[in-house]
């Protein structure tokens, strides 16, 4: 069941950083057609997420997990860079992109979603 967890929401879209985010998403695909619907998300989706300065870094599909301990199988991964926080907020909001969403959230049987931000590698 896709639900977003509104304190976490809010917090994060409270923070004062205006840096490009990356949102990980792992998806887990309705066994009845999930994978089919989430493509028509994309489809939908992808318009929108121009518009607010979004793109898609990497998609893919999940293989099986190499570690032990308690661990999930993920169908598929989205990587998804937004140029800041308020611009993941503003096409959140858009009427347009609700209408996606919709599509996206009858495709999934659970969601993670993760924002990263990027750090700088020494070494």
């Amino acid at each position: 069941m896709v639900t977003i967890n509104q304190t976490a929401l809010a917090d994060f879209l409270s923070a004062k950083d205006d840096s490009p985010i990356v949102m990980l998403n792992l998806l887990r695909f309705d066994p009845d057609g999930g994978r089919q619907r989430h493509h028509e998300y994309l489809e939908m989706a992808a318009p929108i997420l121009a518009r607010f300065g979004a793109k898609i870094l990497f998609r893919g599909d999940g293989l099986p997990v190499l570690t032990d301990g308690d661990v999930k199988m993920w169908d598929a991964v989205l990587l998804v860079q937004y140029p800041s926080r308020a611009a993941f907020m503003a096409m959140v909001e858009d009427p347009e992109y609700q209408v996606a969403f919709q599509v996206g959230k009858s495709a999934l049987v659970d969601i993670v979603l993760q924002p990263l931000k990027q750090t700088e590698i020494f070494g």
